[in-house]
Order: C-alpha cells, then sequence, then structure tokens
C-alpha cells in the first residue's frame, strides 16, 4: 500500500478528480472499505484505512491525510467522538467526513464537526467524488470542467464473507450486551450493503430485542446459524 506521508505534487483531472489526495478511512467493515478503496483508486486518491479509533490513532501519528472519512459505529467507541477530536484540533484536517448505513446519523456527524456525509452502501462513484470535492478547499479542485462518472462500484463478494466471518468469531467469543448491540449495528449496515435481506432482519431483531429471558441469546445463536449457512456456501463455492 501506498505510503500516504509521502507528498503527491499532482494535479487533480478531470477524470481523477481526487489525484493527489490522501484518504484515512476509519472503517470496521472490509466490504465497506473495499468499495472505498475502489473508488479511491478510480478518482486518483491514495486511501490507508484504520478499522477501529485506536488503530485511527496510531495512523495519525505519522500520517497527515488529505480527508478522514469516519465510520459513526466502531468496534471501541463513536466515530463521533473522533470526528468531534478531529474538528477542533490545530491544524484542522481539510475534509473531514462521517459515514453510517444509518441515515440518522448524518445530523449527528455534522453536529459533531464533520464537513459531509457518506451514506452506506456508497456504490455510485459520482456521488463519493462530490461529497469529498463539496467539502474540499478550492485548492484540491482540478481546473476546467469534471466528467461525472456514471460507474456503480460494487466490491467483491468476497469482502462479505470475510464480515460475516468475523461475525461468526466474535459471536463464538462473548455475548454479552454492548458486544450484541454492536454485532447487530454492524451486521445489519454490512447485510443492508449486499441486499442480504434475511441477515439484515436478523440483525434488527437483536438490536431491538430487551436483555433478560435468554432472549437476546436465542437471536444471537439464530444469526450464528445464518451466519454459517452463508460461509459454507461460500467455501462451497
Amino acid at each position: 500500500m501506498d505510503d500516504l506521508g509521502v507528498f503527491d505534487p499532482r494535479r487533480p483531472t478531470a477524470k481523477r478528480p481526487l489525484l493527489g489526495m490522501t484518504v484515512l478511512v476509519v472503517e470496521d467493515s472490509r466490504f465497506a472499505c473495499e468499495a472505498l478503496r475502489l473508488m479511491c483508486l478510480r478518482s486518483g486518491a491514495r486511501i490507508r484505512r484504520a478499522d477501529s479509533l485506536a488503530a485511527a490513532a496510531r495512523h495519525l501519528k505519522v500520517y497527515r491525510p488529505t480527508a478522514v472519512i469516519i465510520d459513526i459505529g466502531l468496534p471501541d467507541g463513536s466515530g463521533e467522538d473522533l470526528i468531534r477530536d478531529l474538528a477542533k484540533a490545530e491544524p484542522r484536517v481539510g475534509i473531514l467526513l462521517g459515514m453510517s448505513g444509518d441515515d440518522g446519523m448524518a445530523q449527528r456527524a455534522i453536529e459533531a464537526g464533520a464537513d459531509g456525509f457518506l451514506a452506506k452502501p456508497i456504490q455510485s462513484l459520482a456521488a463519493f467524488q462530490e461529497t469529498i470535492l463539496a467539502a474540499a478547499p478550492p485548492s484540491e479542485h482540478q481546473l476546467g470542467p469534471r466528467i461525472v462518472s456514471e460507474e456503480i462500484v460494487l466490491p467483491d463478494i468476497s469482502a462479505y464473507r470475510d464480515d460475516i466471518f468475523f461475525v461468526s468469531e466474535l459471536l463464538n467469543e462473548r455475548q454479552d450486551g454492548p458486544t450484541l448491540d454492536y454485532i447487530g449495528q454492524f451486521l445489519g449496515g454490512v447485510a443492508r450493503s449486499v441486499k442480504d435481506v434475511q441477515l439484515e432482519e436478523a440483525a434488527g431483531i437483536l438490536l431491538s430485542t430487551p436483555p433478560g429471558k435468554g432472549q437476546r441469546r436465542a437471536q444471537a445463536t439464530h444469526i450464528l446459524s445464518l451466519v454459517h449457512e452463508r460461509l459454507d456456501k461460500q467455501l462451497a463455492i
């Protein structure tokens, strides 16, 4: 992977409007991150990934990205906290975006200090580019008109398998309340991205099931069986 600390003197072009930018993506889903990687690649930007708040902090000690895209739901806390910290930092990151599969998080991200918001699933290359450029200073824009791409970016399904395998490992390791809350949020967003309606609905039921009387554990067991079905099918293919 390219080192984001290396200065890139290239200027953006009509076809690659983010050329010269460096993007730190703080995202725990491999599927969502792969979509962003492909979009950055097609747009000319470099990308580095952090899958937690702790990993993001390590990156930010070493690199100064042009843009930071932060998922709201992360395994070790809320992305809102990182948005708030980076919005107040001096010098400030040039472009700061929130991201979530829950559209209701958009206002919370903006109130925390984000310059814009990306709603998952992120598939439109044009919408991705426009959201970043809308928050970028004029110095980051190319001269002349920009070519608006109609491309829809769909990551390889193997990235989805990585996400649900992560869920299976987490469920086998522990099923306390905070872990089940995180799994419901994470899995719901990932399943929605690939239009896995059954798994998305199961994740929603997990989130809405109150603790106690073993109901959440039963739903977690059901989700684990659905995840194993999908993993077995992927292995068979």
